[in-house]
């Protein structure tokens, strides 16, 4: 075996390696949602956006909901009986209203027990599909989020506080249609979000909740955690099951030149005796 036979080897290895590993972590998921699937006798669908990477020049993609994402889990709702319970798994900035609403519309009128899963977050879209799961299991420090319409890149609620602080004379045209607009806007997602709770409590606690997750009250990026999730009146638990983490450990963030967070990858325990650290080499 000459020089070349050995380069052009390692040159089809090294292109084939990445190949491989995407087939092998696509196998170890289809394990873990099966083995998860077993225990709690559901469905699971599990809906994940991590920022991702162009194959060749490496600009950083962010990915939200979007209608390909209702397609795919309509399908998967459709697939289901309705007797089986649906265990949705949310890892997700948010997205498209539409897409959004249509996901969590399908997920209310499933028959059987719905229970969504944030192990990290689940922001604006996210805790829109959220709303209409009979359970949010939430781990200690997920979030989730205000679903305030954005217009673009500006809160509907602040457009219209433009107005109120404005007179018609002084505003501009295009700013009244945009005020317009997010008066509709609001108004949608927070009808949408008073029938996505309907049943799991009361009309006027209802009505309440979609009102302060939607009016603008916070910035869109503010985090609502577990506990004030509770004390708004969302059916939240944090009872969040080992086997979900170990699924979401198999979604990696795309490999960068250096990692942001590096740690070694094995349960610690306090049975270890503590030794002293003196730093550098010590006879």
């Amino acid at each position: 075996m000459t020089f070349m036979d050995l380069f052009w080897l390692f040159f089809i290895f090294s292109a084939l390696q990445p190949v491989i590993q995407k087939k092998l972590m696509e196998a170890m998921r289809q394990r873990k949602i099966a083995e998860i699937e077993k225990a709690r006798g559901s469905r699971v669908i599990l809906l994940v956006h991590r920022q991702e990477t162009m194959s060749l020049l490496g600009f950083p993609i962010m990915r939200f909901i979007n209608i390909e994402d209702s397609e795919e889990v309509i399908r998967a709702i459709q697939l289901t009986d309705d007797n089986v319970p649906l265990d949705i798994i949310l890892h997700t900035p948010g997205g498209l209203v539409l897409a959004a609403t249509q996901i969590a519309r399908a997920l209310k009128s499933h028959p059987a027990k719905t229970t969504v899963f944030v192990p990290h977050y689940a922001m604006s879209g996210g805790t829109l599909i959220a709303l209409a799961a009979d359970e949010i299991c939430m781990s200690p420090h997920a979030v989730l989020g205000p679903i305030d319409p954005q217009l673009g890149q500006t809160p509907a609620a602040s457009v219209l506080k433009v107005t109120e602080q404005k007179q018609v004379k002084d505003i501009e045209d295009q700013t009244l249609i945009l005020a317009d607009v997010s008066k509709k806007a609001i108004a949608q997602v927070k009808r949408t979000a008073e029938y996505l709770l309907q049943g799991k409590m009361d009309d006027k606690k209802a009505k309440e909740i979609a009102r302060t997750l939607s009016e603008g009250r916070w910035t869109h990026d503010y985090p609502i955690l577990p506990d004030e999730a509770k004390e708004l009146g969302l059916p939240v638990t944090t009872d969040m099951p080992q086997a979900i983490y170990e699924l979401m450990s198999l979604y990696p963030q795309p490999t960068r030149a250096l990692p942001s967070v590096e740690y070694l990858p094995e349960k610690r325990t306090g049975s270890a005796p503590r030794r002293p650290f003196h730093g550098g080499d010590q006879p």
